[in-house]
């Protein structure tokens, strides 16, 4: 067993060691700032001279955080109902639609993954300053939904690809109408890859700030863009605190993920 990780000898040590190191590397920022909120200092300083959570007081008896906050998760929550379903009628057709050009659909489906995001930003609000959409709520949802698209298509349709139609063709021969047999049948098999098309749909919204801060107007900015145009005014420790929130309900979320993703595999 060439790739038994007990048989590696003292090379187990050198990956653990480097595995350790590549760990740090990704979360130390993220712990950097969640003790700089902490700080009690009025700059970023780090280390802080003692720890405080005047920040968070500050942060939550601020309207425009909160309504920062709000619109942001009003935003990712229409972006994630919008993306499941367009995903799951778009991998429908991809999965099991046989016409000419499919794969080049599919390609064009997923090209907002691998365009430049400021690309796609530049050319959202030339177009969105045409039809009267920059600055709205529904000009957010549209941009945040095309970056979110391409995930709910992935994972809809790997779902797809590993739901055994011929058990949904059974319940068809069964008796039951060709919707009623993917209501009830093939909605609840791919119910995981669904779970997942909406989680990153949501994380994809939320954290999103390239595109939110050309969407943006002074009366309506998500959290990140809010974020962003204080850390260019001044460097509160408020930042931090928002910064740290932000983290916090991601992780929280992805938690809630593995707990569900484990249920539904057992």
């Amino acid at each position: 067993m060439l790739l038994n990780f007990e048989r590696l000898g003292m090379w187990k040590w050198v990956l653990t060691g480097f595995s350790v190191l590549v760990a740090m590397f990704l979360l130390l920022p993220i712990l950097f700032i969640v003790a700089l909120s902490f700080g009690s200092s009025q700059w970023l300083i780090f280390p802080p001279p003692s720890w405080t959570l005047r920040w968070y007081q500050e942060l939550f008896a601020d309207p425009r955080w909160l309504e920062s906050a709000l619109t942001s998760v009003k935003i990712a929550i229409i972006v994630t109902i919008c993306s499941v379903i367009l995903g799951l009628l778009a991998s429908f057709g991809l999965t099991r639609g046989r016409f000419a050009g499919r794969e080049t659909l599919r390609a064009l489906f997923l090209t907002p993954m691998i365009m430049p995001v400021v690309v796609l930003a530049v050319a959202l609000y030339a177009f969105f300053l045409k039809v009267g959409l920059n600055g709205t709520l529904l000009g957010f949802v549209i941009a945040h939904l095309i970056l979110a698209l391409p995930f709910s298509i992935i994972s809809i349709g790997n779902a797809l690809d590993g739901f055994d139609r011929s058990i949904e063709d059974a319940a068809v021969l069964c008796g039951a109408h060709p919707l009623e047999a993917k209501l009830r049948v093939t909605l609840p098999g791919i119910r995981h890859g669904l779970f997942a098309a909406a989680i990153f749909s949501f994380l994809v919204s939320w954290d999103e700030v390239v595109v939110a801060i050309f969407m943006a107007s002074p009366t309506l900015q998500t959290l990140p863009v809010k974020v962003w145009a204080t850390l260019r005014q001044d460097l509160t420790p408020v930042i931090a605190a928002a910064s740290t929130l932000l983290v916090v309900f991601t992780v929280l979320l992805m938690f809630i993920a593995a707990l569900l993703r484990k249920g539904f595999k057992s």
